[in-house]
């Protein structure tokens, strides 16, 4: 009877624990309906293994921004409740090598760091919204995270790019570009120093990462401090077109670059490293 009483004790708590993690859930998802906001879209990184297929494909291989590492699947993976994306070094031969070849990417034998890149693209874009990412990054020399959007139609930058969060060389940086005259790209930019902000011990620790985005302005933050407000109608393209990059459907890209045009030297930095990410999610009105 005592065993019994026990058992049924250790499953009412059980129930009990479960509930209260579900309404903490719930009550977390709906923080923003005060403002208008429904939840649309989320992934909380719950089940170990490989990201959902249903939300996320990958780029692969070397990609942009002549950068070090090569992209593949296997370094992007869901455990403890968090999506994690792994830098690494390793060595492997390069499937584009061309002897004599100038090309950044055909130029290497060898590949000597792989990471992931993730993107929702095809899978899952929207116009308009808050979009928040609580994460934490790692501020070694030579890593390059970011927490991106891209617009579906169009050629880069033509198409628009939007950085929520974005870091590299000490600094984090909030960025908004479209096609600027002369088909140079335009950029809206602040840079914020992780110095200013509390430096390592900052970044030992989650932050939550956001962007309000809706048809007069697109506005982003970290931690509830603004960072970038911008007007669209500053973002428009500079080429004579009716086309506005930020009056359509973005995707969603996580990734861990390294080096490459603005990465910076990895110096002394230790392997693997990692950025982690807790959940993503997009509300709207």
């Amino acid at each position: 009877m005592q065993q019994k009483v026990k058992l049924g004790f250790i499953l009412l708590l059980s129930i009990f624990i479960s509930s209260c993690a579900l309404k903490k859930s719930q009550r977390n998802y709906d923080k923003y309906s005060s403002e208008g906001y429904k939840l649309v879209w989320s992934d909380e990184f719950n089940k170990d293994g490989a990201p959902d297929p249903a939300n996320w494909d990958y780029e692969k291989g070397f990609v942009r921004n002549m950068e070090l590492q090569w992209y593949q699947p296997e370094n992007a993976f869901c455990k403890d409740g968090k999506l994690i994306i792994e830098a690494r070094k390793e060595l492997k031969p390069n499937p584009l090598y061309v002897e004599g070849s100038n090309d950044w990417r055909k130029k290497p034998k060898n590949i000597t760091y792989t990471s992931a890149c993730i993107i929702t693209k095809g899978l899952q874009s929207w116009q308009y919204g808050r979009f928040e990412m609580r994460g934490k990054i790692n501020i070694s020399d030579g890593l390059w995270p970011a927490f991106w959007t891209l617009g579906l139609k169009g050629r880069w930058p033509a198409n628009g790019e939007i950085d929520i969060m974005e870091y590299y060389q000490g600094n984090l940086l909030a960025n908004i570009a479209s096609l600027g005259a002369d088909k140079k790209t335009k950029w809206f930019s602040h840079t914020k120093s992780i110095t200013e902000l509390g430096g390592k011990k900052w970044a030992a620790a989650f932050h939550i990462w956001r962007m309000d985005w809706d048809s007069e302005t697109i506005s982003l933050f970290v931690d509830g401090i603004l960072l970038n407000k911008t007007p669209l109608s500053d973002l428009k393209n500079d080429d004579g077109s009716d086309f506005h990059p930020f009056k359509q459907e973005h995707y969603i890209l996580f990734d861990l670059a390294m080096g490459g045009m603005n990465g910076g030297s990895l110096n002394d930095t230790k392997f693997p490293n990692r950025m982690e990410v807790d959940y993503v999610r997009v509300y709207q009105k």
